[in-house]
């Protein structure tokens, strides 16, 4: 990539616990490295003496120490421990001013890994799959951590340099031209970012100032330190990093990783602020602007506006969040699993409380967990406000082998999972590939440079395969793939020729299936409402009904599929195997898994 152009600007960095910062220009090898001081402002802030054009490479030493990375760096060309490079992010030629933008309540998301997307791994070959997107109907394109991270490969969610992007994948220029490119095709694009933590290697915030805390825990370790007396400018950081995202960039949501790791026992809970900040750049822009929470609390005051409470929780103003106990009850009722979390479902009258509820923990006992947990969701609380999936990267990337669901069901029950997941009243997430049943699995892989950290993940990952019932479920001489190794990145890259394996393949029969229901649900507006309260769900031996206002689908998994009674049996408006379907009596036989999706 080439240096953008632009006016140069002096760069800046909070170090409130240095006594002095030099600025370190990157200089040709044996060399002597060029330092200047850098000029102290009011509130720990340092700027450098003298503007830096766009392209130039530098460092910063706190104390006469080594120089180490900009925490604001917009570009790491060289990793995450080289060099930050400047970029002028408003160079770029936007040619997207005729964008309106796209809310993501009722958006059909589609959820990709920008490294195993394409066999280039690169967000400009991305664009060129853009089309097949457009083709199957999606609305919003969700990338998987951008935010640069230690070695070429992995998942991105150990991100260090959060406002770059990953280099492996183009750089920031590669980021606005995928934007670009989405937007004139249609599609709003999602950015995954992780705030809760940072990666193990290449982390150098804490060098700067108190960005960790040690009042708090977390998976982690050290919290991000959000509710201290020192705090301001760290929640500054992460609110002007979202606002970036959305500005600069052109992004229209942001996912957040699991925020309720976001512990912050402030009056003002982290997220209600930068819901109200990106309100307010919404509002400037003239476009929407959503942020999507991946939350474990099972609370609807995640999706409540800020200034509002639900009986006595303050709302935290995000526009949607993830419902995870809606996989979990599709899948276990699927596949018949009920190892480790999957413990409390697999019943068709847990996918129904899903379906019609939101979350089935919602103040009831979880077992897994060892604790009541949740709160029920108001029935006015619009079903648009929770993301569905039948696969996301996370419930299939963790399974010991990243196995997908294809893996052990038929395609007329990986149809019978997209019915539930595109017709039901959420908002419904696809996860890459899924669309046409791809074998390939989406395994966990990363790239640490330093060996005893590449080790440790190896070992940490063997471990997990004696939790969570894997051993179990896929024996216990099963070898888990190495998450250092090349070859297991590989091994997870989309096969793009199974989608081409002819009219009667089940592959693209499948595709074919997928856009007729993404079709339908934009085209039906009893599809696309939100309101649980014109949802009912009935379910039986095998079988389990949805009705969506005067629309009925009737899904059916048994092997000698089923009779499902007092269905309206008027006109037939899709179904899996039409030849398998027959009506009389005020009932429908199915005989065999499938879908059939009918007008009352």
């Amino acid at each position: 990539m080439t240096a953008t152009t632009g006016n140069p600007a002096p760069v800046r960095v909070w170090a409130p616990r240095a006594a002095a910062v030099e600025l370190v220009e990157a200089t040709p090898a044996g060399a002597q490295e060029a330092r200047t001081p850098m000029v102290g402002e009011a509130g720990g802030w340092w700027r450098s003496a003298e503007p830096l054009a766009p392209g130039t490479d530098y460092l910063f030493s706190l104390d006469g120490g080594p120089g180490v990375p900009d925490p604001r760096s917009p570009w790491q060309p060289a990793g995450v421990h080289g060099p930050s490079r400047t970029f002028d992010a408003t160079a770029f030629g936007w040619t997207d001013g005729g964008w309106a933008g796209r809310d993501v309540l009722g958006a059909v998301v589609y959820e990709l890994h920008v490294g195993t997307f394409t066999p280039e791994g690169t967000l400009d070959a991305a664009v060129g799959r853009l089309d097949h997107l457009v083709r199957l109907g999606v609305d919003m394109v969700e990338l998987m951590p951008v935010a640069a991270f230690p070695g070429e490969r992995g998942w991105g969610y150990d991100g260090v340099a959060l406002w770059a992007v990953h280099e492996a994948y183009g750089g920031p220029e590669a980021l606005q031209r995928f934007v670009d490119a989405a937007h004139a095709r249609g599609l709003a694009v999602c950015l995954d970012v992780v705030y809760n933590h940072l990666g193990p290697s290449g982390n150098y915030l804490g060098e700067f100032g108190p960005y960790f805390t040690e009042r708090h825990h977390t998976p982690w370790g050290a919290a991000v330190n959000l509710d201290g007396d020192d705090a301001a400018e760290v929640r500054a950081f992460v609110v002007e990093n979202a606002l970036r995202w959305l500005r600069d960039f052109h992004v229209d949501a942001l996912r957040l990783d699991a925020v309720h790791a976001l512990v912050d026992d402030s009056p003002r809970h982290l997220l209600a602020e930068l819901s109200d900040a990106v309100a307010e750049l919404s509002a400037q822009v003239g476009r929407p602007l959503s942020l999507i929470a991946e939350s474990d609390l099972n609370d609807a005051a995640m999706v409540t506006p800020t200034g509002r409470d639900l009986e006595g929780r303050p709302g935290r103003g995000m526009t949607a969040q993830w419902a995870d106990d809606f996989h979990h009850a599709l899948h276990a009722l699927l596949t018949g699993e009920r190892q480790g979390y999957y413990v409390d479902f697999g019943a068709p009258e847990t996918l129904a409380k899903a379906l019609r509820h939101a979350f089935v923990h919602d103040g009831e006992m979880s077992t897994f967990r060892g604790t009541e947990w949740g709160a029920p969701v108001p029935d006015e609380v619009d079903g648009r406000r929770f993301v569905v999936f039948g696969q996301d990267h996370d419930q299939v990337g963790n399974r010991a082998l990243g196995d997908r669901p294809s893996r052990v069901l038929d395609p007329a029950r990986l149809a019978v999972s997209a019915a539930v997941v595109l017709l039901g009243p959420g908002t419904p997430m696809l996860f890459m590939g899924e669309e046409w049943g791809a074998t390939t699995p989406f395994q966990y892989f990363t790239d640490h440079q330093e060996p005893e950290l590449g080790e440790a993940v190896r070992k940490g990952r063997a471990e997990e395969f004696g939790t969570h019932g894997w051993a179990e479920l896929y024996g216990h001489d099963v070898e888990v793939p190495d998450p250092q190794a090349r070859s297991t990145f590989e091994a997870s890259r989309l096969d793009w020729s199974e989608p081409d394996d002819g009219p009667d393949g089940p592959h693209s029969r499948l595709l074919g299936w997928y856009t007729d229901l993404v079709r339908l649900r934009h085209t039906e507006p009893q599809i696309a409402s939100g309101d649980r309260t014109r949802t009912e769900v009935r379910t039986g031996d095998g079988w389990l009904v949805m009705s969506r206002g005067d629309v009925d689908v009737v899904a059916v998994w048994a092997d000698e599929g089923a009779r499902v009674p007092r269905v309206g049996t008027g006109d037939v408006v899709l179904a899996w195997d039409p030849n398998a379907v027959e009506d009389g009596d005020g009932a429908v036989t199915l005989r065999g898994p499938g879908v059939v999706v009918l007008r009352a």
